[in-house]
């Protein structure tokens, strides 16, 4: 550079110094609508994202858990609000069951407070591998739970309600999401 360009370039104000000093930095195109700032030598963070396109959000349709919530709602309103006796034979009695009774009696609920804590745990348990399986192991736990109490339970009870569904939801989201290293498992098992 000539002195007569360094003369004519407008004077540099004073920045105040970071504490941090980033020794070079490169910046590479990756596509025609973000950058990617890599800095060397920096210990915080080493690639840096710039004009990320926003994501759009998916559009949160119709699901499965509203499908579930709605049926649960409807089936609550017919007994206890219109009181359809048909909706009563639903329910699953002990002592005389039908094989439609194992599955049915998880969309029945005897008050509104078993319905709305049933229906507000059910609405947190997260749907995560879509909606056929969400309803085949609402009805698989909820049959198979219901099975359980016909053959523990005396027979003069009547079971109704999701509660066990939760439990094995929330048993099936655990089993998914945990990992299956044996060695973890084994130390967990030893060590408590």
């Amino acid at each position: 550079m000539t002195m007569a360009m360094l003369l004519s370039t407008p004077p540099l104000i004073p920045l105040p110094t970071l504490a941090l000093k980033l020794k070079t930095s490169l910046i590479t195109p990756i596509s025609s609508t973000r950058l990617l700032c890599k800095f060397n030598d920096f210990d915080m963070t080493s690639q840096l994202e710039i004009l990320k396109p926003e994501r759009k959000k998916p559009d949160k349709g119709v699901n499965g858990i509203f499908w579930i919530l709605l049926l649960n709602l409807g089936i609550y309103v017919a007994d206890h609000v219109f009181q359809i006796r048909v909706v009563r034979a639903l329910y699953l009695y002990h002592n005389r069951p039908t094989w439609y009774q194992f599955v049915t009696a998880t969309f029945c609920h005897f008050n509104w407070n078993h319905l709305s804590s049933n229906l507000f745990f059910l609405k947190l348990v997260e749907e995560e591998k879509g909606n056929f399986k969400l309803w085949l192991s609402y009805i698989l736990t909820g049959a198979g739970a219901n099975l359980v109490s016909w053959l523990i339970l005396p027979r003069n009870v009547v079971s109704v309600g999701a509660s066990a569904v939760l439990f094995g939801l929330f048993a099936i989201s655990v089993l998914v999401k945990m990992s299956w290293d044996w060695r973890k498992i084994l130390e967990e098992l030893i060590l408590g």
